[in-house]
């Protein structure tokens, strides 16, 4: 295996946040890498490893020939290579090299490049600058995209779409001139042939939607009333879409985006320290979108890197939570207020930080809805709570506002006795996940600072922070964040 992918080179001399075990393990393109690759995290099977200040390791990890596989990685991108056959990426070598790594680092003397790392080092760096040089423009080498031409295929799409919307239409009067009861004894293929409709129009947007109705059929006590919601909300963006010429142009770039249109970043760069929050795969049929969420701390907004990979294959963009990168983002176009945007250039190391400021959990509802108003099909809203508090309730666990008389005393390390004020459910799609047990344990019955998502079944941890992270970072290492998915 050789590859290498995501980031640019860091600096020599920057100081580089240390990677969690839970941050390398995330890397893993499927279970068997990831079990593969812890077998591989101690240091028996290792020699000639070593590091540098810019943040890359290397090292020989015996195999089951004579010579042994050279392994090396670029931490602030990450970039992987080594020259086992394997074509997962990252191989199980680079993820035992990050584990030995993130046990502590005993094993890693700085020192300079070996010979092959340093040849894969150079090269990546020689391809960094060429990438950022006035040279880079490869565009004008292959000529000017035809306007003309783009602009008819986008009409043409535009027609198809406009067609499987009007079908989705009439499909959804027939629903409910039926009634919803009947749907229960239709089965799941009603809904996957007026799916696989709106693929043929070219709207995979109202097909994930239409996919979802199926799974909600049948799904438990009152579900005929969330089926009812959803399908209201699929009338709304059908009608937004058939009737987008009338709408303001950033609603207008939202509904195009939830129909599924592909969108290009193509706003003006904003260059700021982004704090990463968070990063998650989610399975999405045969391919894993990957959620990366960035807070800036000069500008005070939250912002999600979105990427994909296809099957065997872990996404080609990964960065270190609970780290700070200075970097320019290109947003996307969009009405709502959250920023989607497009990883550009990046200037200098990764530094460890700690946690962004954040807001009680009494306001974090008010936060949703306030969103909701730009998007109405927004699920979810990323949000950070801070001193909040992990409690059992009735139906499964809530974080609870701390009162101002409770209090952490960050010297004497002890707490006083927390009494609590609003709460807020935690979703039932984290009540079953490890990350829910380890935010207990971090709280210990004291108030924590939580990064997530609130939307209208509750709230999804992603990651939090120990106890006492002062806002503008009082953390050393990267291993101040705990990560929850």
């Amino acid at each position: 295996m050789q590859l290498s992918h995501g980031g640019e080179s860091s600096p020599t001399g920057a100081p580089v946040a240390r990677w969690s075990v839970e941050q390398v393990l995330a890397l893993a393109p499927d279970a068997a890498s990831r079990k593969a690759g812890t077998r591989l995290g101690a240091a028996g099977p290792w020699s000639g490893t070593g590091c540098d200040a810019s943040g890359a390791v290397w090292g020989l990890c015996k195999g089951s020939g004579s010579t042994p596989y050279r392994t090396v990685v670029d931490t602030t991108g990450p970039a992987y290579a080594c020259s086992c056959p394997s074509r997962k990426f990252p191989c199980k070598h680079a993820l035992g090299l990050l584990l030995l790594l993130a046990s502590g680092g005993d094993a890693f003397r700085p020192a300079e490049p070996a010979d092959w790392a340093e040849e894969w080092l150079a090269g990546r760096r020689a391809r960094a600058a060429q990438k950022s040089g006035p040279a880079a423009g490869g565009d004008s080498a292959r000529g000017p995209a035809d306007p003309v031409a783009a602009r008819k295929r986008a009409e043409r799409r535009a027609e198809r779409v406009t067609g499987g919307a009007q079908e989705l239409e009439q499909r959804l009067g027939d629903l409910l001139r039926g009634g919803l009861a009947a749907t229960d004894r239709s089965g799941y293929g009603l809904w996957e042939e007026t799916a696989a409709r709106m693929v043929d129009a070219q709207a995979p947007g109202l097909a994930a939607r239409v996919r979802e109705l199926g799974a909600i059929t049948g799904s438990g006590p009152g579900w005929p009333v969330r089926l009812l919601e959803e399908c209201g909300l699929l009338h709304l963006l059908d009608t937004a879409w058939l009737g987008r010429d009338r709408l303001p142009d950033p609603l207008a770039a939202t509904v195009r985006t939830r129909v599924g249109l592909p969108m290009s970043a193509e706003g003006p760069p904003v260059r700021d320290q982004w704090l990463v929050l968070a990063q998650y795969d989610t399975p999405d049929g045969k391919i894993v979108a990957r959620r990366i969420w960035l807070y800036g701390r000069g500008s005070g907004r939250t912002a999600l890197l979105l990427s994909f990979g296809a099957a065997g294959r872990s996404p080609a963009q990964a960065l270190q939570v609970g780290a700070t990168i200075d970097a320019e983002l290109t947003p996307y176009p969009g009405g709502g207020q959250l920023f989607r945007a497009e990883l550009g250039e990046q200037f200098g190391a990764t530094t460890a930080a700690g946690p962004p400021p954040g807001i009680a959990a009494a306001a974090a509802p008010a936060v949703y809805g306030n969103a909701l108003r730009d998007d109405p099909w927004l699920d979810a809203w990323p949000v950070t709570l801070r001193d909040v508090i992990p409690v059992p309730s009735k139906d499964g666990w809530q974080l609870t506002d701390v009162r101002t008389d409770a209090h952490r005393d960050a010297h004497a390390g002890t707490r006083t006795d927390a009494r609590t004020g609003s709460a807020l459910p935690i979703a039932p799609a984290a009540l079953s996940r490890p990350g829910l047990w380890k935010l207990v344990a971090l709280s210990g019955g004291g108030p924590v600072t939580v990064f997530g998502e609130v939307g209208h079944r509750g709230f999804d941890p992603f990651a939090a922070w120990d106890p006492g992270e002062g806002e503008k970072g009082g953390g050393t290492t990267g291993g101040s964040v705990v990560q929850l998915v």
